[in-house]
């Protein structure tokens, strides 16, 4: 339950920092976050880019 902007358990805290995180690191790579999570909920989440080993 939400009561004043505030999580009450520790679970639904850790899922929602889960989803802000996932949404903005979509965004900061200029992907369209409704896309990416809707490919998250269909089990083939967005992944940012593997950098280059070289």
């Amino acid at each position: 339950m939400k009561i004043s902007d505030c999580h009450r358990a520790t679970t639904g805290a850790t899922a929602w920092l889960r989803i802000r995180g996932y949404i903005s690191t979509a965004r900061k790579h200029g992907d369209d976050v409704l896309t990416a999570l809707r490919h998250a909920i269909n089990g083939n989440p967005w992944q940012p880019p593997q950098p280059d080993p070289t």
